[in-house]
């Protein structure tokens, strides 16, 4: 078949890696005129995302291109004793097989191993779909299957849906290039207090440092693409918390990447209609930052692909694809919204528990941490839960082993 995938972030490589290899003919068409680099966040890949990743051959590269954050630092507003935690243990207490990796760089990583066999058109976006797909710059064009992985704000979920529902979580996120002096590789610092956090981070292999903020807010009034008004609502939010943070919030009005956005969970559970399919934040996304939303779209674009490759019928694969995620989708949804609680709190009672509940868990001994954390595979360990099928590859290219 011949199958357009709009989005080239994450969902939208991988699918069309595994498209490929099942034999169909994949075109991607992305917005933006390049590859994004959007100075995103780091995000984190669970044992699942990783075994696919494996199978991709590309998981040595990934691995390379870790953050490679080892501790957190942070210091609770109003005192002066910082509190440390080793993130290695956290981690290990989360998952038997993890990388935290920059967005970018998985990105590019993914594109990477597809672009030799897959047409990426950059610059340009759908504008229709019927029986033709009609674009915003080039000529209508004929698919046989439409596939939006264009994320949270889908501009395919708007053409074949509509509306759908959402629930706003109640907290924002918010992440800003700062010069790469103000950030330590293999060390996240930073402070934290009733409904708000900002820390800053580095890697060894970056050129910057990144500064991340999380704040809990009523729903705010923007445009998610309005910079400036998202810029005006962070320094509200983060204003008087500490020098240090003042000093991370003035690189706002530089020219480093700056990425912003509510932390939503679209609610649906239909992610298809006719010959149109959803994959990854654009289906079912469980909140950025807090839901594992880059390893669940790492696992549904490979489980979109390979019941894809099971039979002639795109509306049975595309059911039996939401029967195999529904519940993955339910778990991380109910997880995203205990960990905003968690990682938010609104009171300094909160704070405290947080802070001194981290640096408690990684106290412990590590062949104690992992055996407690297995006990709760809807918890901590749900993103391990995750099962990854095995289909056969039909199509040309190299075989998943």
């Amino acid at each position: 078949m011949r199958i357009l995938v709009s989005g080239a972030s994450i969902a939208g490589p991988v699918l069309a890696y595994w498209l490929t290899r099942h034999g169909h003919e994949v075109t991607v068409v992305e917005r933006s005129p390049v590859l994004r680099k959007t100075g995103g966040h780091a995000v984190d890949l669970f044992k699942p995302a990783m075994d696919i990743s494996e199978r991709m051959g590309v998981l040595p590269r990934i691995e390379a291109l870790a953050t490679g954050t080892t501790r957190l630092t942070y210091l609770r507003e109003g005192t002066r004793k910082p509190i440390s935690a080793d993130v290695t243990k956290l981690f290990a207490a989360a998952s038997d097989r993890h990388v935290e990796i920059m967005r970018d760089d998985l990105s590019e990583i993914y594109y990477d191993a597809t672009r030799a066999d897959v047409e990426y058109v950059f610059g340009d976006s759908i504008a229709s779909i019927g029986d033709e797909v009609g674009f915003e710059v080039g000529a209508p064009r004929r698919f046989d299957l439409v596939i939006g992985a264009d994320g949270l704000h889908s501009n395919v979920r708007r053409l074949v849906f509509g509306e759908v529902g959402k629930t706003f979580v109640g907290a924002y996120l918010a992440v800003l290039s700062v010069p790469r002096d103000l950030g330590v590789p293999g060390e996240m610092t930073g402070h934290i207090g009733p409904g708000r956090t900002a820390a800053v981070y580095g890697a060894r292999h970056l050129d910057d440092a990144r500064a991340v903020f999380l704040f809990r807010s009523p729903e705010l009034s923007y445009h998610h693409r309005d910079t400036a008004r998202q810029k005006e609502l962070l320094r509200e939010a983060f204003a008087g918390m500490h020098r240090e943070v003042d000093s991370w919030l003035e690189h706002l009005d530089g020219d480093g990447a700056f990425y912003f956005d509510s932390i939503t969970q679209l609610r649906g559970d239909t992610w298809s209609r006719g010959r149109v399919a959803l994959v990854g934040d654009a289906a079912y996304c469980p909140g950025p930052a807090i839901g594992g939303s880059t390893s669940l779209a790492v696992l549904g674009a490979y489980v979109l692909a390979g019941e894809l490759s099971t039979g002639a019928d795109h509306q049975a694969a595309f059911a039996r694809y939401e029967d195999e995620m529904r519940d993955i989708v339910h778990g991380s949804r109910a997880f995203a919204l205990g960990t905003a609680k968690t990682l938010i709190p609104s009171t300094r009672l909160g704070v405290s528990a947080l802070v001194r509940g981290a640096h408690l868990l990684t106290s412990l001994p590590s062949w104690l941490v992992r055996p407690l954390a297995k006990l709760n595979s809807k918890g901590v360990r749900m993103h391990d839960s995750m099962r990854v099928k095995d289909y056969e590859c039909q199509g040309a290219g190299t075989p998943a082993p």
